[in-house]
This record gives C-alpha cells, structure tokens and sequence, in this order.
C-alpha cells in the first residue's frame, strides 16, 4: 500500500494513473488565494520581509550521528527563531498518532513537541513536520485563522511556506518505488505555487534545496502557474492574443466566463477588477488605457494596458 505520511487529503481527487493516490494540481485555489490575502492583512510589508530569507537546510536536518531528542530539540529551535516566536523551553515526545506531529504553547514557558513515532527512523522529514506546527503557534499568535479544519490547515501550509520554512514540506514529497510519501494538506503544485510567489517577491532561488526530484518538478509546475499569472490581463505582460480578447470585451463591457477580470460601467467598460497577482487583493482600476498601479495591501507595483 502507499505510504501517504501525514497527508490528510483536503478536497481534490487523486491524479489518474497516480499509484501512489497523490492530488494534484490547484484544487484549492481558492482558499490559497484567500490565505495569501489574509496573511498580507496581517503582516505588513515590512513584517513580511523579515522573514525574506528562508530557513536554512543545515539548521533544520538532523545529523547522521547526532542524538534523536537533541537533534529534534535544536531543529525545533531553529525553527522557533525563524518564525520570530517566542524563545522557550521545547519539550518532545514520540508516540503512536495519526497524525505526523503537533506542537502547543504549553501553561508554562515552553512548546510540547509531539511527533508521530515513524519519525524515529524517518529523520529527514521531522523538520518538515515541525515547521508545519509551529506555524500553528504562530498564526494563533497573531489571531489569524479560518473557520472549518480543512481551511485552516490549508491556511498553514501557505504561511508556513511564505513565510520561508515550507520548502521542506514540498521536498518531504518522494516516490521511491512502491512506497510515496507526502506531508501536508496542498498538493505539491500548490506548494510549489506558493513557493514561487514568496521566490518572485524576496528574490530567492529554492531550487538547489530541493533532495526530492519530484517534489522538484511539482516546484517546476507551481512556478509555471505562478508565471502564467503574470501574463493575464490587464497586466502588461499578456500575450497578444490574451489583450486582443480582452479589449473586445472590454468595448462590450462582459468579460467571458471564467476571465480573471470582470468589466462595470456599461460598453464600453469604465473599470475593470482583478486579483492582485501578489496578495491575492481585488483590485478596481479605470479600464481603456495603460497605466501603473499600486497595489494599496501589498504594495507591489503593477505594469497595466486595462
């Protein structure tokens, strides 16, 4: 049977022909976008770029020979200061859980770690599965949250990887022969997704971390739909053929089903709306003419031919 570790499958069905019953592709696309949205409501800028340079690998891989509760102990650590949580005493403890591993603010000043006990001899993802946790502790620090699990957990993932930790969940996605693993609630494009727009912002290059190759090449995927994006209009950099569709509807004032832009004001259209490709923000710009746009959550700045 796959080994699916700690992948507790929030919506999507799995990929035909996947033997390993893996989702993939962007079925919650939604709810990253809300919870990009959501975290550039929270952090401001300023905050975000703070957290401009990810966690290194070093910092969070357990040595060969280093001692299991010690080397869990410093990884978590390091962990703790990249999120810019509270220094505190870390407890860990191995048990049998369904889940891979969870970590709470304890009455007294420290964080009880809990890993799930195939984390004894699966050393190389327990880093994975601590950032993911502890970016719980983070997002309740900040009151930051969803209604509903599924949402919640999702929210996670997309901070976790923003915020510069969530490489290691993408990399902890292996095939090896009959047995596949998986850690978190995205799908690997997802995060690979997520990834690229944190690598576009900070100017960051993720991929020499990568140990995985086909968490690698689900890191290629999400970085295309990334890009892809970018090239939509009413930003400048669509092709031709995409700004000639949308200047005819445009002049009739109705964009096509499923457009990432809609028109008001009558044919023709006076402004038209968007989604930020940064924060996810809707955006209503005057339509007709090129322009440049700042994005008032973000503040990226936005080439446009709306």
């Amino acid at each position: 049977m796959p080994n699916r570790h700690g992948a507790d499958r929030v919506g999507g069905t799995p990929a035909q022909g996947d033997p390993y019953g893996v989702v993939h592709g962007f079925p919650h696309r939604a709810t990253v976008h809300a919870s990009l949205t959501a975290l550039h409501r929270h952090l401001s800028p300023a905050e975000l770029r703070r957290y401009a340079t990810s966690v290194p690998a070093a910092a969070v891989a357990l040595g060969p020979g280093e001692e299991l509760h010690t080397g869990v102990r410093r990884v978590a650590a390091a962990l703790v200061r990249h999120l810019r949580l509270p220094e505190a005493r870390l407890v860990v403890r191995f048990r049998r859980m369904e889940h891979a591993a969870s970590v709470r603010p304890a009455t007294g000043p420290e964080y009880a770690v809990e890993l799930n006990d195939r984390f004894r001899t699966r050393r190389a993802d327990i880093g994975a599965a601590l950032a993911h946790e502890l970016t719980h502790v983070l997002l309740h620090r900040l009151g930051l949250g969803f209604p509903g699990t599924a949402a919640n957990e999702i929210l996670t993932d997309v901070a976790t990887t923003y915020l510069g930790a969530g490489w290691l969940l993408l990399d902890a996605y292996r095939q090896d022969g009959t047995e596949g693993q998986q850690l978190g609630y995205l799908t690997p494009e997802e995060f690979g997704y997520v990834l690229a727009l944190r690598s576009a912002r900070f100017g960051e290059d993720p991929s020499p971390w990568f140990t995985s190759t086909v968490a690698y090449e689900a890191w290629v995927r999400g970085r295309a739909e990334a890009a892809r994006e970018r090239r939509q209009p009413p930003l400048a950099g669509a092709s031709w053929t995409a700004r000639r569709r949308y200047g005819a509807e445009r002049r009739l004032g109705r964009a096509a089903p499923g457009a990432p832009y809609a028109f008001d004001g009558g044919a023709p259209a006076t402004h038209v709306t968007f989604s930020c490709p940064v924060c996810r923000r809707c955006l209503r710009l005057p339509a007709g003419r090129p322009l440049r746009a700042r994005c008032p959550l973000c503040g990226e700045v936005l080439e446009c031919a709306t």
